[in-house]
């Protein structure tokens, strides 16, 4: 029997709860505004707003959506045990969500010259999982 043990010392990988109903709307074609309305504490459906901002052109509206995504999420790792810090695995696909918003405020920030929250957001989230800012970059 393998046992799996952290040799670093970190903290454990938080994974979220899975809410499959937010998750299954939106893959269902759902507008994203209805799915936030109905679930507004499901940083998915605020990521994906963030997301349909952004390509729209509307950066300062991606930026809110985005914010609001990723402190649902805040609010929902730390309910989860998360500590501040630590891995947040994307193969985790509840933890898509929040590690989606994060993406989505870096993007934003970026795109309005907010380099600082740019930088940190983009840190944050290649720190909570590498495999999401290579996927979502």
């Amino acid at each position: 029997m393998a046992i799996h043990q952290n040799l670093l010392g970190g903290p454990p990988p938080t994974e979220l709860p899975d809410d499959p109903e937010p998750r299954e709307l939106l893959a269902s074609g759902a507008a994203p505004a209805d799915v936030a309305a109905k679930y507004p504490t499901s940083s998915l459906a605020w990521a994906q707003l963030a997301d349909d901002a952004f390509q729209a052109g509307r950066t300062v509206e991606s930026y809110a959506y985005a914010r609001t995504g990723y402190h649902r999420g805040l609010d929902a790792l730390r309910r989860a045990g998360w500590k501040g810090h630590g891995p947040v695995p994307f193969e985790h696909e509840p933890n898509r969500g929040f590690l989606r918003a994060l993406h989505a405020l870096a993007r934003a920030a970026q795109a309005i010259g907010e380099q600082e929250e740019y930088e940190r957001c983009s840190t944050f989230l290649r720190e909570s999982s590498p495999t999401a800012a290579d996927t979502l970059s």
